[in-house]
């Protein structure tokens, strides 16, 4: 895949550095000649999980700061470095949200969030196989969270609704309907 138009990176200086993101300034050759800037946001990656319990998905109904409301998602969770393996944080992240571990883990798809300013991949898995395990909350938020059922055959009205608004657990329940039939 890959850049196959002619743009290429030239230099990048790292502006901000957070707990979890950093901001980097890249400078880009384009096919012209002419030379601009990017601001691009550098994440680790992350794992979401689509647990499903019979015909139930385990979501969860969460505060996001960054749009000051409660989002109902399924269980997600940003790699603790670039060398963790996404099926590592995704055991990780069940346990933390839900209090399950899967039996079976099943990579559906890996992508891209946001593209247009941020370097973000996601590993997106169906988790079948739930059994019990202890519920370890990490952060405020998750310590407030809800845990709630819906039924996979839902998703589409959940969707149309505006019930269901966030891209990954879209994508995810999207992808586990499809790959189940």
């Amino acid at each position: 895949m890959g850049n196959r138009n002619g743009f290429t990176p030239i230099g990048e200086r790292q502006g901000w550095q957070g707990r979890v993101v950093s901001l980097s300034v890249a400078e880009i050759r384009a096919p012209d000649g002419s030379i601009y800037e990017r601001e691009i946001i550098r994440h680790p990656g992350a794992a979401v999980i689509v647990p499903l319990d019979g015909e139930e998905v385990i979501m969860i109904r969460q505060y996001r700061a960054a749009v000051n409301r409660e989002m109902l998602e399924i269980p997600a969770g940003k790699l603790d470095s670039h060398d963790e393996p996404p099926e590592f944080t995704a055991r990780r992240e069940l346990r933390e949200e839900i209090g399950k571990q899967a039996g079976h883990l099943e990579l559906l798809a890996v992508f891209h969030n946001s593209p247009g300013f941020c370097d973000e991949v996601t590993h997106c898995y169906l988790a079948t196989e739930l059994a019990d395990t202890d519920r370890l909350p990490h952060g405020i938020e998750e310590e407030h969270m809800a845990i709630e059922r819906i039924k996979l055959a839902d998703v589409p009205d959940l969707v149309a609704s505006g019930e269901l608004i966030d891209a990954k657990s879209i994508v995810g329940l999207m992808l586990a309907r499809e790959r189940l039939g």
